[in-house]
């Protein structure tokens, strides 16, 4: 029996290599969220796109590039993909209203008027991006994001404002070019002076009426009426349809819609953000 071979002993399992941690980038944050992961969430793209658009090289963070799995706190940094800046702070809230005639631009009014906050009909607390007169129509920007509404009302950043307005008469070329060259006095001082005007649509007659688009880059009170004023065609309606980027389109009367992230990345690209 002693001579019976003993079975040849088992070879150990070759140890796997350990794998390397994943990169982080010099901002990356342990307790934050990992950056693909918050690019999927806020519809940039799928999981896969997002890593793929890291890898690449085009999401830098703060001005730096990304890296795969590097973990950031979306309420401390600015993020941006192929250049532009995305908003991927949850907390961020960005929506486009057309207000009705007669609703106000306030949070609160102290004559009962329903308000364009009322209209949103929930609690998140947002505020309008400057402001529309009661009887004047048309889009309305409201956020939460503070540095972003201020840039966006503030003149010295020139963002454009697009108006159409019916007026009594037919504009005549001197008016127009009182109104784009020479410039024309308003109420509150000074004179105003608008980037275009151009003739929409005349109705000729008696009772003349025309249709007359407006681009302006400032939001001093009641600017285009006192404008179109000033040359002798009183505004019978107004609505501003554009803001910036931002288009008013077939959004109805009294609705509103969450901006996407491309509108949002359109603001902050129209205003150095």
């Amino acid at each position: 029996m002693s001579n019976v071979p003993k079975p040849p002993k088992p070879r150990p399992k070759p140890k796997r290599p350990a794998q390397p941690a994943p990169a982080r980038g010099a901002g990356s944050v342990p307790e934050g969220v990992r950056l693909q992961k918050l690019l999927a969430g806020a519809g940039i793209a799928s999981r896969r796109r997002s890593e793929d658009l890291i890898r690449r090289g085009l999401v830098t963070v703060d001005g730096r590039t990304a890296v795969l799995g590097e973990r950031v706190d979306p309420t401390k940094v600015a993020v941006a993909v192929e250049g532009r800046r995305v908003s991927l702070d949850p907390g961020k809230l960005y929506y486009a209203l057309n207000k009705p005639a007669g609703v106000v631009t306030t949070s609160k009014d102290p004559e009962g008027r329903t308000t364009v906050l009322d209209l949103l009909g929930f609690a998140e607390r947002v505020l309008p991006v400057g402001r529309l007169d009661a009887p004047t129509e048309g889009l309305l920007l409201l956020t939460n994001d503070g540095e972003l509404s201020h840039r966006l009302a503030h003149p010295s950043y020139e963002v454009p404002r697009t108006y159409v307005a019916e007026v009594k008469g037919e504009p005549g070329r001197g008016a127009l070019r009182r109104l784009t060259e020479e410039g024309v006095p308003i109420p509150q001082g000074g004179t105003a002076r608008a980037d275009s005007v151009t003739v929409v649509d005349v109705r000729p007659g008696r009772d003349a009426r025309s249709l007359v688009e407006v681009v302006v880059h400032e939001g001093r009170k009641h600017v285009v009426r006192n404008m179109l004023a000033a040359v002798d065609l009183p505004v019978v309606r107004l609505v501003r349809t554009q803001f910036g980027p931002l288009r008013l389109d077939r959004l109805a009367p009294g609705s509103y819609r969450r901006l996407s992230q491309a509108e949002v990345a359109a603001l902050y690209e129209a205003v150095g953000l």
